[in-house]
C-alpha cells in the first residue's frame, strides 16, 4: 500500500509519492498502469521524494514519464515537489535544495504563494543536448513529411527543440511533435515546443512532451522557449509564457546564467495505491 498526492502545475498533472517513509517498488509496467486515465489514477508524470545523495541537499527528486521511462528534469513537477514537502511538513525552509540526475535545483517559496525554481544554466552545445549536429547553431533544420522545418535546441536538464510558428493554436503539435520527439537527430528523444511570439515580453507556447504527448503546461519547455527567443534577440530577459494551462514567468540574464521560473503548484487530492 502506497499513499500519494495528486497535484498539478498549470494543468500539467502529477502523482507525488513520499519515498522516504514508504517502501516503493515501481516497475515501468506498473507506472504505465497507474498513468492510465481510464484504468489507473492518470498523470503526466510520477514524482518521487527521496533522501538526498549530496551532503548539502534536502531531498532527491526523481521523475517518471507516463510511459514508465525515467527522466532528469521537469519544471512544473519541481514546483509541485516543493509544495508537497511543505504541505507534508517534510521541510519548513523557504528555500530547499534538491538533487536530480541533471544536477541540483533550488526551489523558493514566494510571498504570493508562487514558487520560483532555479532551473540551472541552459546547455547549448549539440553534445550536451544531445543533438546529432556538427556544431552549435541558432537554427537547425530537419525534413518532415517532405518539408523543411527550422528549430532551435537547448538542454534544460532535458532536451528541447523549439519551433517558431505564426499561430500556436493552428500548429501541428500532435503530428509534428510525435515525429520530431523520436527523430534520429535526438538520441535521447526530445520535448518539442511550438512558440508564437506576441511581443518582446510575451509568448504563447504548446509542448509535445517526451513520453507524455501534449500537456497543458511544460515548465522546462517554457524555459527553453524563452532562452531560445532571448538568444535570438527576439525577447527581453523577462518573459511571460502563456500555456494552455496558465502562465509562467521566466527570467534569464544570458549565457552562463541560470534560468528562473515562477508559477503555482496545486494539491488536488490524496489517495492510496493498493498492491496488485
Amino acid at each position: 500500500m502506497i499513499t500519494f498526492t495528486k497535484m498539478h502545475g498549470l494543468g500539467n498533472d502529477f502523482v507525488v509519492i513520499d519515498a522516504m517513509t514508504q517502501q516503493i517498488a515501481l516497475t515501468p509496467e506498473r507506472i504505465r498502469k497507474l498513468a492510465d486515465r481510464h484504468l489507473g489514477i492518470g498523470f503526466d508524470q510520477l514524482l518521487l521524494v527521496e533522501k538526498p545523495v549530496s551532503g548539502n541537499a534536502d531531498f532527491k527528486y526523481r521523475i517518471f514519464n507516463a510511459d514508465g521511462g525515467e527522466v532528469a528534469q521537469c519544471g512544473n513537477g519541481a514546483r509541485c515537489f516543493a509544495r508537497f514537502v511543505r504541505d507534508k511538513r517534510l521541510s519548513d525552509k523557504d528555500e530547499i535544495r534538491v538533487d536530480t540526475d541533471s544536477g541540483q535545483l533550488l526551489l523558493r517559496f514566494d510571498e504570493d504563494n508562487l514558487i520560483t525554481v532555479n532551473m540551472g544554466v541552459p546547455r547549448h552545445t549539440p553534445a550536451e543536448i544531445p543533438l546529432l549536429a556538427e556544431r552549435e547553431a541558432a537554427f537547425y533544420t530537419v525534413v518532415i513529411d517532405g518539408r523543411e522545418l527550422s528549430f532551435g535546441a537547448v538542454s534544460m536538464g532535458n532536451p528541447h527543440a523549439v519551433i517558431q510558428v505564426p499561430d500556436v493554436s493552428a500548429a501541428p503539435v500532435a503530428e509534428t511533435g510525435r515525429i520530431l520527439e523520436s527523430h534520429p537527430l535526438f538520441p535521447e528523444r526530445a520535448n518539442i515546443g511550438f512558440m508564437q511570439i506576441i511581443d518582446r515580453n510575451h509568448i504563447k507556447l504548446r509542448v509535445f512532451e517526451r513520453g507524455a504527448a501534449e500537456t497543458l503546461a511544460c515548465g522546462s519547455g517554457a524555459c527553453a522557449a524563452a532562452v531560445i527567443g532571448i538568444e535570438r534577440k527576439q525577447l527581453d530577459r523577462e518573459v511571460r509564457v502563456e500555456l494552455p494551462g496558465g502562465e509562467l514567468k521566466i527570467a534569464w540574464a544570458g549565457r552562463g546564467k541560470p534560468v528562473f521560473m515562477t508559477g503555482p503548484a496545486i494539491s488536488v487530492f490524496e489517495g492510496i495505491i493498493h498492491d496488485d
